[in-house]
Parts: C-alpha cells; sequence; structure tokens
C-alpha cells in the first residue's frame, strides 16, 4: 500500500482519501471479535448495556452503537493505533498542507462504530467542531470493518467542504429514526453530497473540517468500523480543558498529553496522561447518558 504524490494532493483539495486494502482479513477477524467483547461488558464499561443470561453474539451486538475510546482498555485496540500500513499513510498526508510539516502524527482518540441493523447514524457535522487543533491538521482514519453500503449507512461527504477551515453552527435535528442524539451542522449546500461504499479493509482517511454523515443501517448486516483521530505532533491540542488546566494558563499552550505517538513526539518531554480505566457507549437513545 503507498500513498502517491497524487493521493496527497486529492486529500488537500478534496478533504478526504480511500486507501484500499490496508487491513487484512484476519485482522479484521481480530477486531471483530475484540468488538464482541465490548458488547458483553468484558472490558469496564460506564454504562454496559444489560444482557440476558444466555445472550447470544448476535444480540449482545444489537444495541450498541459505538465505543468511545476502546483503546484506553483494550490492547488490540490500541495496536491498531500504530497499525503500519494507517501510519504510513498518515505520515503522508496529515498536515500535507503544511510546506515545512516532518510527518509526525499523534492520536488523541479511537472510536469502535458496531451500528448494527436498524440502528441511525451521525447527522452532518464536522470532527474540528469536537477535537480543536492548532493547525486544521486533524484527521479521521475510518477503518471498514464490514463492506460499507449505502444499504446499511456508509459514510457520505461533501467533498472540499474543509477547504476554508469555517465550522458550521449547529442545531438540534429533527430526524430521531436517522441519526443518533448529537446536533447537525447546517446552512450549507449539501448537493454534492457523494456516498463512499468501500470494502472491509480500506480506509477514509477525511479532514476534520470535511462536512459528513451517514444515515441509518437499513440493511441486515452489520457496519462495523474503527475510527481514530490523529494530527501533526507539532500541533498542540488544546482539548477538553479542565479548571486545574485553565487555573492562570495562556489558551495558546493548552495541550492535552492523553495521545499515543505515532513516531516521532517533539513534546516528549512533558510526558503523557494516564488514561481513565473505563469507556463508554455512545447513547442512541434519548435517556440514555454519555458517562
Amino acid at each position: 500500500m503507498r500513498v502517491s504524490d497524487a493521493d496527497v494532493r486529492r486529500y488537500v483539495d478534496d478533504g478526504f482519501l480511500v486507501v484500499d486494502g490496508v487491513v487484512q482479513p484476519a485482522e479484521l477477524d481480530e477486531l471483530k471479535e475484540d468488538a464482541v467483547r465490548f458488547a458483553r461488558g468484558e472490558y469496564p464499561l460506564v454504562n454496559p448495556v444489560a444482557l440476558p443470561d444466555g445472550a447470544s453474539d448476535e444480540e449482545a451486538m444489537a444495541s450498541v452503537l459505538a465505543v468511545h475510546f476502546p483503546h484506553w482498555v483494550s490492547e488490540v485496540m490500541r495496536r491498531y493505533v500504530t497499525h503500519p500500513g494507517v501510519s504510513a499513510a498518515l505520515s503522508r498526508i496529515t498536515a500535507a498542507h503544511l510546506p515545512h510539516w516532518d510527518g509526525s502524527v499523534k492520536c488523541m482518540q479511537s472510536m469502535l462504530f458496531v451500528k448494527p441493523p436498524s440502528l441511525p447514524g451521525q447527522a452532518w457535522h464536522q470532527d474540528e467542531r469536537f477535537i480543536p487543533t492548532r493547525d486544521r491538521s486533524l484527521v479521521g482514519a475510518w477503518m471498514a470493518l464490514d463492506d460499507a453500503t449505502v444499504e446499511n449507512g456508509c459514510l457520505r461527504v461533501l467533498p472540499g467542504s474543509h477547504r476554508n477551515g469555517y465550522l458550521w453552527p449547529t442545531r438540534a435535528h429533527e430526524r430521531p429514526g436517522e441519526f443518533d442524539t448529537a446536533d447537525e451542522a447546517f446552512g450549507f449546500d449539501e448537493s454534492g453530497e457523494i456516498a463512499v461504499e468501500v470494502k472491509a479493509g480500506a480506509l477514509v482517511f477525511f479532514n476534520g473540517y470535511l462536512l459528513h454523515r451517514s444515515f441509518r443501517n437499513g440493511s441486515d448486516v452489520h457496519r462495523r468500523a474503527l475510527v481514530n483521530h490523529y494530527c501533526n505532533a507539532w500541533s498542540l491540542l488544546p482539548w477538553k480543558p479542565t479548571a486545574t488546566n485553565l487555573r492562570g494558563a495562556e489558551i495558546a499552550v493548552l495541550d492535552n498529553r492523553n495521545i499515543v505517538p505515532v513516531g516521532a513526539d517533539p513534546y516528549a518531554w512533558k510526558g503523557y496522561s494516564t488514561p481513565p480505566t473505563a469507556v463508554f457507549l455512545r447513547p442512541h437513545e434519548p435517556d440514555q447518558r454519555w458517562a
């Protein structure tokens, strides 16, 4: 797997790039087996699903939309943060818009989407709204664990919507059967939207300002995906500030250190934060809580 100069240019211009065949079948099986462990509560979860005695793997998975930060507690998920094929692509595209970038990258988030049949997708949004970087280098690495199709709610993107670095306003949507409980971005022309259908093992890389969404899973199969988020290792990460680190601090130097380096870390001298010991499920019902 090689990312060409033309691929890099396409990512910079369009805001996303598809790279096929990055993850091999045995690796996909390993990740899907680990997803079952989360559904069964074998890893520490803040709000696990209550399962009846004797529940099958399919029954366990049926009500899990997504798991946030699985790499905090699973060594399997942690290893795929630094998967060689993913890392190689990231070292070419993450901050390719910066003329003197040296290819260094760091990861700050993972999300395991299970998305069983009938469960909702996400309305229009931009990931940079949730994870701010200093240099517009946020990139999602969306790893397809199953074939992603229009029928099962594949990723949909609006090419070029990242270019100006503009964060669109958001509001509550009125389509609870289609999307989860998060707000939707609005105010733009969405006529250029395209569906990104990919085979299992493919990676979809997309910029943090790119508008994207997905519809509910209308098929009878899962649409599993592991999505890790990265940015240029040289960019400070003013993400999830707390009362402690805001006190007397300058906003410009806030830097979340709950990260995984992927290659060189120029701020290694700062040390790293210890991640929490439990993770949580993404709510898909109004009465579910985030943590």
